[in-house]
């Protein structure tokens, strides 16, 4: 099955889900929460997967995308859809802005992270410090993107519609991301990230494909922000904090399957599940054992879920054919 098939059938499948199961509205925020940080992953993939980028300010990335479409928004006196393009830009600009100064200062995998963990907490006391824009600590309510009044005129509810709008910019997500390993540009990362000396001296501009994948990634989880609130209905600085997104985010793509195309959606869905689950089962330690269960996964999918059954399926294929008579 070719990768855009399994991009279609995946995409696919997640629509056909709320049909399912109608009428619960605790239901429909998971499956939307769900698709948000399949969303994120799927953007870290870009700058993580594809160019060795660790970012660890995804949550700050997302405040950023977040409180400019909502704030520039009420100051104009327009829908967040109408500013969804400059949350874009803002969140793109600003990751490409870091990307392209830890490419010519050189920076490992690791300097990256620790760059941008900084400016996690360093956005993120500023979203709560700039109380006079931002609301502080508090936030403030948000309902510029006219969900409620879409689901009333669809006879659906406002999360259901944007459970929709969500896994669409999924689907072409992934297939932007196919379509980008696919090309000449796949190529230049994958020889960056084998060597960037080597891919230097094969005339790969390095700092300019770091700078863009940066800035590419930036840009989507500056619109995943704009949805994330719109799922959430209010904008507030704990929504973007570091143990809040980043690191469920970073899980969900390795447990998935870093570099695969369907590892932040199957990360995402084994998360997700494995949370609403304990949350349900076992009140007063689910994180406990929600961790717990995390370490065993990661110790049995090393490679990530998708690897791991991708490889396991080529053996099984392999076996069979080597059973078969000459």
């Amino acid at each position: 099955m070719s990768s855009y098939r399994r991009v279609g059938v995946a995409t696919g499948a997640l629509a056909a889900v709320p049909l399912l199961v109608t009428g619960s509205s605790s239901f429909e925020r998971t499956l939307a929460g769900l698709v948000v940080f399949a969303l994120l992953a799927t953007a870290l993939n870009v700058a993580f997967g594809a160019t060795d980028q660790l970012f660890l300010f995804t949550g700050a990335l997302a405040g950023v995308g977040a409180y400019t479409a909502s704030l520039s928004a009420a100051a104009l006196g327009v829908s967040a859809w109408l500013t969804l393009p400059l949350a874009a830009l803002v969140a793109g600009a600003t990751a490409g802005l870091v990307s392209w100064v830890a490419a010519r200062r050189e920076f490992t995998a690791v300097l990256v992270a620790i760059l941008t963990l900084n400016l996690q907490l360093a956005l993120t006391e500023l979203f709560v410090g700039a109380s006079g824009l931002t609301g502080g600590s508090t936030g403030y309510p948000f309902e510029a993107l006219g969900l409620a009044a879409a689901g009333d005129a669809l006879g659906v509810s406002g999360t259901l519609v944007l459970y929709y709008l969500l896994v669409a910019l999924l689907g072409l997500s992934l297939a932007g991301y196919v379509r980008l390993l696919d090309s000449r540009h796949g190529l230049a990362f994958a020889a960056i990230r084998a060597d960037e000396t080597a891919a230097r001296a094969a005339g790969i501009d390095v700092v300019r494909y770091r700078t863009a994948a940066g800035a590419l990634a930036g840009a989507l989880v500056g619109v995943v922000g704009v949805g994330y609130i719109g799922l959430e209905s209010y904008v507030a600085p704990s929504l973007f904090a570091f143990l809040r997104v980043d690191v469920l985010v970073l899980v969900v793509l390795v447990l998935g399957g870093l570099r695969s195309t369907l590892g932040p959606v199957v990360g995402a869905v084994v998360v997700v599940t494995l949370e609403e689950l304990l949350r349900l089962l076992i009140t007063g330690y689910d994180t406990v054992v929600f961790g717990a269960l995390l370490i065993v996964v990661f110790l049995y999918f090393r490679q990530g879920i998708v690897p791991a059954a991708e490889a396991a399926l080529a053996r099984w294929r392999e076996s069979g054919d080597a059973e078969e008579p000459a």
